[in-house]
């Protein structure tokens, strides 16, 4: 048998192109499911209880802040995009990728798995421990795919403060999680339904 030596492992950099559909979705929930853990494992080590932080409140206004801030990133998304030049806003391709042909639910099935365990660690654990602006920071240098320019780190830091305040002003980690839910919807329904010049 051969033995497994750590010295081996060659990591490189992969071009979105030369990773096949489902390379990409493993890629996709395995950091997802990472994401969810280390935030229900930060949560438990700040002593929150965890049922309390995910608890749904009785009372609807939490959908009222999610949507109104969801409202409010797409407009200024999409005007963006129609004034700013296409490659001054590039992630690479990643988002296309995802979204391009996939169906409808798996487009809501991805927005919500992704809404549900990033506002979990951001908010629910990380902007508890160190605040919502260093918290979006830290959301913003995560997405690195949006780092090589400006106007998307801008864009995913102020996305990021926005479901911060929203969290704060609401009180429940549902404001921000169906905030971001809804803006990953729209957003992927515009990558699957925008017709090519």
């Amino acid at each position: 048998m051969k033995k497994f030596d750590i010295r081996n492992i060659r990591v490189r950099k992969v071009n979105i192109d030369e990773i096949d559909d489902r390379m990409l979705l493993i890629n996709l929930y395995a950091t997802q499911a990472l994401t969810l853990i280390i935030g229900i494992i930060w949560i438990l080590f700040q002593r929150q209880n965890l049922l309390q932080v995910m608890a749904i409140p009785k009372q609807l206004e939490f959908l009222v802040w999610g949507v109104g801030l969801a409202a409010a990133v797409i407009v200024v998304d999409l005007l963006i995009s129609r004034w700013v030049p296409e490659e001054a806003a590039d992630d690479g391709g990643v988002n296309d990728r995802i979204f391009r042909t996939r169906p409808i639910w798996h487009i809501a099935l991805i927005s919500f798995v992704v809404a549900v365990c990033e506002e979990l660690l951001f908010r629910g654990a990380i902007q508890h421990a160190i605040g919502p602006y260093w918290t979006s920071i830290v959301f913003a240098a995560i997405h690195v795919r949006y780092l090589r320019h400006w106007i998307p780190t801008g864009l995913v830091f102020s996305i990021s403060y926005g479901l911060g305040w929203i969290y704060i002003q609401s009180g429940t980690l549902w404001a921000p999680i169906v905030a971001h839910f809804v803006i990953d919807f729209v957003m992927g329904m515009i990558i699957r339904f925008r017709r090519e010049p």
